[in-house]
C-alpha cells in the first residue's frame, strides 16, 4: 500500500474554498461585509506571501461559525457547495484522486481549512480520510477557536503523523507518497514524501520544484 496526500485549495480546487466561503458569508449578509472583505482579502494575501499569522487568521476564520447555529451552517454549506465548490472542481482533478484510489492507496485531503468547510468537499472527491484545522465545539455549537494543531505548514506534517500513528502506520508503512500541493506553505511537507509534485504552483514552490527536479503539474481544464 502507497500513501497519496492532497493540498485542496488551488491544487485540487482551481481556487481557494477558505476565501470563498468569507464570500458567502458577505453575500449572507452573516458578517459585516465591508470589514470582512478587506481582512479577507489581507489574510488571503498573506497566505499567498507565505507570511500568513495562523493564529490571527484562525480568530478571523472560526468566528462566524461561532455565531449561528449548526443546522443554519448545514444548509448554508450545502448552497456553498452548489454555487462555489463544485464550479472549481475539473475533471483532471478528480481522476488524479481516483486514480490514487483505484490503486489502493491511502488517501487523505490535507489542508489548513477547517474541517467544518472541507469535510463536504472531501466526500465529494471520495477521499475517505481529511486531515484539516480544527474548530472546536462545546455542546455541538462552534466555540469560534481552534481545537489542536492546525493543520499549517510545519503543522501539516504533525497531523498527518498524528493521523498515520492512530492507523498504526508510520511513514515507513509506504514503498512510495506523493503530495500534492500549490503552495510555498506547503514545503515542509512536500520534502517529506518520496513524491512530491507541484501542482500549478505558486512562483516560490516552482523554482523550489525545478531546482529540486520535482514534478510539475497543471490540474487545470
Amino acid at each position: 500500500m502507497n500513501l497519496a496526500l492532497f493540498d485542496l485549495d488551488h491544487t485540487l480546487l482551481a481556487g481557494d474554498s477558505d476565501f470563498e466561503w468569507a464570500q458567502f458569508l458577505i453575500g449572507k449578509g452573516a458578517v459585516d461585509g465591508e470589514l470582512h472583505a478587506a481582512r479577507n482579502q489581507i489574510f488571503y494575501d498573506d497566505y499567498k506571501a507565505g507570511t500568513l499569522d495562523i493564529d490571527a487568521f484562525l480568530a478571523f476564520q472560526l468566528a462566524p461559525l461561532a455565531r449561528h447555529d449548526r443546522a443554519k451552517l448545514d444548509v448554508w454549506h450545502a448552497e456553498f457547495m452548489e454555487r462555489h465548490i463544485r464550479p472549481m472542481i475539473g475533471l483532471e482533478a478528480r481522476t488524479l484522486v481516483e486514480g490514487h484510489r483505484r490503486k489502493g492507496d491511502l488517501c487523505a485531503l490535507v489542508t489548513a481549512t477547517n474541517s467544518f468547510v472541507t469535510g463536504p468537499i472531501a466526500r465529494e472527491f471520495g477521499i475517505p480520510h481529511l486531515i484539516a484545522t480544527i474548530p472546536a465545539c462545546e455542546k455541538g455549537c462552534f466555540t469560534g477557536a481552534p481545537r489542536g494543531t492546525p493543520a499549517f505548514r510545519e503543522g501539516k506534517i504533525t497531523r498527518t503523523e498524528a493521523w498515520l500513528e492512530s492507523l498504526g502506520l508510520h511513514w515507513g508503512s509506504f514503498a512510495e507518497s506523493w503530495f500534492y500541493s500549490d503552495s510555498l506553505n506547503d514545503l515542509p511537507l512536500l520534502a517529506k514524501v518520496s513524491h512530491p509534485v507541484a501542482v500549478d504552483p505558486d512562483d516560490t514552490l516552482r523554482a523550489h520544484a525545478l531546482a529540486h527536479g520535482w514534478r510539475i503539474i497543471s490540474l487545470r481544464d
